[in-house]
């Protein structure tokens, strides 16, 4: 069994881990990807500009040179002295330095050697000093490079300057190729860190799902349910373990119920078969016995019956159905004191004190403290005193519902037990009823956010009821 439930929680798991962990990754390549795209364009962007601003000042510083002083040819020739005008275009940015001649040819070569076409020749005999050739990318060599030709004017020659920027495009490949590296790196981590990260998160719900399993295949609800933390996990797992508890408590008391069912039903049931067993024979009977016959059926049948529909009551739960709206309990009161007198003919007196309007349901809180009058009428039949319903509203909106008698009362030992279903003190066993009545009160009560009580009155008798939470 244990094997089977790990089968049947291990694909769940899988895939839950698995669409966490690919989430996660997947998240973290977007993310890491469209930084990586961003970081790596703005650095070349930042690299080629920086690069193409340096090589502009140095066409712009050679033109304002040569417009300035009437420099001829050799004075950018290369020489063993430093401080000359080709040393200022070389120095800032190891610029490539090539000079022309006035008719074009190559006076002074650079390293490596640069190419020389038609406009550069023009520029060499040109009258104007300082006249630009148009920037353009030549490759030398294997390596690309952006030269720029400066007139020196005059027909004295001109200067060819320029710059490589094919290792800067090699620098700027081997970064792009580092950061996919980084980007791919990133992703397997953060799949590896999403999988421990579902696992961390998933193993309390798979073992929630497990408790889950074993009370769908066993039936058991006394199933312990593993809860720990305080995220929405933990409170799912504390929620479902409430509900196994109430659905375990629901169950024991159903069981209690049919139990306790089948035990009071025998005794009805018991003298019906023997009375419906003297029918047979009722001709022989005298006619006092036959009046007695009939009248021990009458009442066994309306013990049966009371007690049928009080199961009933108890088992549907009807007062859990009855949707709650506000109600004046002392209202109620009225109510089952005039139907009390009517029924019973004795002298009912209410007496409310202080707010008694609840949240609750008429029709529970009506059926609760009717069993409370009839209990008290049935306990004291040849009583005289009134039968006295005291409804007083408490702080925090509660309401407190009394029923007083002046009967026999009720013995110390029997007042733990009185609202325990189908008990019965020794002295009221002659009595009729089925000992769920105030089973029921405590029903409503509980239902009501209230409870129970009961105790001895002064003076005599007893003094039961229940609470009404105001909520």
């Amino acid at each position: 069994m244990p094997s089977a439930r790990r089968l049947l929680a291990r694909p769940r798991l899988s895939s839950l881990r698995a669409t966490f962990a690919v989430s996660f990754a997947a998240v973290a390549a977007v993310v890491t990807v469209l930084v990586g795209f961003l970081s790596y364009d703005a650095a070349a962007r930042l690299v080629r500009v920086d690069q193409q601003t340096v090589f502009e000042d140095v066409v712009q510083d050679l033109r304002a040179q040569v417009r300035q002083d009437a420099l001829t040819a050799q004075d950018f020739a290369a020489s063993e002295t430093d401080g000359g005008p080709r040393d200022d275009l070389i120095r800032p940015s190891g610029t490539v330095v090539q000079v022309l001649g006035p008719d074009g040819t190559v006076v002074d070569r650079g390293s490596p050697p640069l190419p020389v076409d038609a406009d550069d020749r023009r520029a060499a005999s040109a009258s104007t000093a300082g006249r630009l050739v148009e920037h353009r990318d030549v490759e030398v060599g294997g390596e690309v490079f952006r030269t720029a030709t400066v007139a020196l004017g005059g027909g004295r020659g001109a200067v060819q300057v320029a710059q490589e920027f094919s290792g800067t495009e090699d620098l700027l490949r081997e970064l792009q190729q580092r950061t996919v590296l980084l980007v791919a790196a990133v992703v397997v981590a953060a799949g590896l860190f999403g999988w421990w990260l579902a696992r961390r998160i998933t193993s309390r719900l798979v073992r929630l799902a497990g408790a889950a399993e074993d009370v769908a295949r066993t039936g058991r609800l006394a199933t312990q349910v593993p809860v720990t933390g305080r995220d929405e996990v933990a409170r799912l797992g504390r929620s479902f373990d409430r509900m196994l508890g109430r659905l375990a408590q629901s169950e024991d008391d159903q069981r209690r119920l049919v139990q306790d069912a089948g035990h009071e039903l025998r005794t009805p049931l018991t003298s019906l078969r023997t009375n419906i067993s003297m029918l047979r024979r009722i001709n022989e009977l005298p006619p006092a016995a036959r009046e007695e016959l009939v009248a021990d059926l009458a009442h066994e049948s309306r013990e049966l019956t009371d007690l049928v529909n009080e199961l009933v009551d108890l088992a549907a739960g009807q007062s859990a159905t009855e949707p709650p709206q506000q109600v004046a309990v002392a209202d109620i009161a009225e109510d089952v004191a005039v139907a009390a007198r009517r029924r019973t003919g004795r002298e009912i007196v209410v007496r409310a004190a202080g707010e008694t309007l609840v949240n609750g349901r008429p029709a529970a809180l009506q059926r609760a403290l009717s069993n409370l009058v009839e209990n008290a009428a049935k306990f004291d039949r040849g009583g005289t005193a009134p039968i006295e319903i005291e409804v007083t509203g408490e702080d925090g909106g509660s309401v407190r519902v009394e029923v007083l008698d002046r009967g026999p009362g009720i013995a110390e030992e029997d007042l733990e037990r009185v609202f325990d279903r189908f008990y019965r003190a020794p002295a009221a066993r002659s009595l009729p009823g089925s000992g769920l009545g105030l089973s029921i009160v405590r029903e409503v009560a509980t239902a009501h956010g209230g409870e129970p009580f009961a105790h001895r009155r002064e003076g005599g008798g007893s003094v039961i009821g229940f609470t009404v939470s105001g909520t």
